[in-house]
């Protein structure tokens, strides 16, 4: 549903949630049905309410599901489903086609309230939540709540990995793939708040007291969306300094971002904890940044570079360390910056580190900026095959690159791929990905410097003549 054109399996399957959603909620509405429609207004109003700021939040801030598993607990299952009509019509929806966004996310929580509400019927919610002067049955009153949440949680990830499914073409196994184990966490605790609303609404105190379980709900919502705008600004800062290196140095168009990729698929090989993740895609992206300290005329000179002009040039990871040294959300990834172009034998810059002594995010990073330089078509050289830059990559192992990002860096590959794209003004080609794992015997392939000097950020050997221009990387 991601795009406008909705593709027909998708629409047959909307379609077939609605019609569940009105078998869901009809019988509420029949003559004789004994409907506490009071209960159902209140509860269905204060949903909506809950979610008109869903308009301002940011994705993901979260949705007041506690109101409608505690309208599971209260009410008949056809009367729950109902009131979660009103509140999903108001969610926020950031994707068209927006009429039928909405629409599908009425019928997805009308068919999970019901089902919701049916699950706890079967236990018998009233006896457990007491009414007036009589105390709830605890600990009995956590079954038909647990089974209201849990029910809920099924039929709301089953309906989502099927519009998936539809709507995006995903093979089953994909589309449903860890919808359930990432849900059912939020789900149990809105139970449990939908239970405390339930008790209170049914105590002598009333629906005003069930409204206090709210406040601890909304002030999550806001220190989430605290956090997500927080977020947002540090993505616009490294976006505002990618472009400006991009229009310094147009040659190197997307090389950041794919950088930041590369970078990120080689920690993941090896199993680095996914919270630095997000600071080492923002080290391989920012890597480059301190070519704003560096002349343009020198960037984008044509004919060799001369002797001065390179020492200027390789000042580049110490101008983009001063540039982000005031940024406090980078944390390591100002370490790569600094140094992405030392190398393990001691020969690299700034400082000549070796081995160990190098930042393991610079570790990281050198290698997937060599393997993107190499790897990328650009006005002066063409892209060589992946499997050639693999090659190289792993010859210089050991002396340019440490080995175990290389082999994290082949590994994944072989999983996954590379699309390459080209960073200069002209028309994209056809990616090459990686051929299967090779034999033991490795294959002749050209080196580094057998195309010419090496470049800054290539897999390069020794750096014999002055490059006729600088390739950024």
């Amino acid at each position: 549903m991601g795009v406008m054109v909705i593709p027909r399996a998708a629409r047959v399957y909307i379609g077939c949630a609605l019609l569940g959603a009105v078998a869901c909620g009809a019988p509420a509405l029949r003559p004789g049905a004994h409907t506490p429609w009071d209960v159902a207004a209140l509860l269905a109003a204060l949903y909506a309410v809950c979610e008109l700021p869903a308009r301002r939040r940011p994705p993901g801030a979260g949705s007041f599901f506690a109101v409608l598993l505690a309208a599971a607990l209260l009410l008949p299952p056809s009367a729950a489903a109902l009131t979660a009509l009103p509140g999903a019509l108001l969610t926020r929806v950031d994707q068209p086609p927006a009429l039928v966004r909405r629409v599908w996310r009425a019928a997805q929580l009308v068919i999970a309230v019901g089902a919701a509400a049916l699950a706890a019927e079967v236990l018998r919610p009233d006896r457990a939540l007491g009414h007036g002067p009589h105390t709830p049955d605890f600990p009995y009153a956590l079954l038909p709540a647990g089974a209201a949440a849990l029910t809920f949680c099924l039929v709301m990830t089953a309906l989502d990995g099927g519009i998936r499914a539809t709507a995006e073409g995903l093979a089953p196994h994909t589309a449903w793939r860890g919808l359930f184990g990432r849900a059912l966490a939020p789900h149990a605790v809105h139970g449990l708040a939908g239970l405390m609303m339930a008790v209170l609404w049914r105590s002598s105190y009333g629906p005003v007291a069930a409204l206090f379980v709210l406040l601890p709900m909304y002030i999550s919502c806001w220190v989430f969306a605290q956090y997500h705008r927080e977020r947002a600004a540090h993505q616009a800062t490294i976006r505002a300094l990618v472009q400006a290196v991009d229009i310094k140095d147009r040659y190197t168009r997307g090389h950041s971002e794919r950088v930041g990729r590369a970078s990120v698929l080689i920690a993941r090989e090896l199993g680095m904890a996914d919270e630095r993740l997000e600071n080492l895609r923002f080290a391989g992206i920012l890597h480059d940044v301190g070519k704003l300290g560096v002349p343009t005329r020198v960037l984008r000179k044509d004919g060799p570079l001369t002797a001065q002009e390179r020492r200027v040039i390789e000042l580049h990871p110490e101008y983009g360390h001063e540039i982000v040294r005031g940024i406090g959300f980078l944390g390591e990834a100002r370490s790569a910056i600094l140094h992405h172009h030392e190398r393990m034998d001691g020969s690299g810059y700034p400082y000549g580190l070796k081995g160990e002594q190098i930042p393991e995010f610079a570790r990281v990073v050198a290698v997937a900026d060599a393997f993107d330089a190499m790897t990328s078509t650009r006005s002066y050289s063409r892209a060589r095959p992946v499997g050639t830059a693999v090659a190289e990559l792993e010859r210089c192992a050991g002396t340019h690159f440490d080995p175990r990002m290389v082999r994290a860096l082949v590994r994944a590959l072989d999983r996954h791929g590379w699309q390459t794209t080209v960073t200069a003004d002209e028309p994209p080609r056809p990616g090459t990905a990686l051929p299967p794992p090779r034999p033991h015997g490795r294959p002749a392939t050209a080196r580094a410097t057998d195309t010419g000097p090496a470049r800054d950020g290539d897999a390069a050997g020794p750096r014999p003549a002055p490059p006729r221009r600088r390739s950024g990387a």
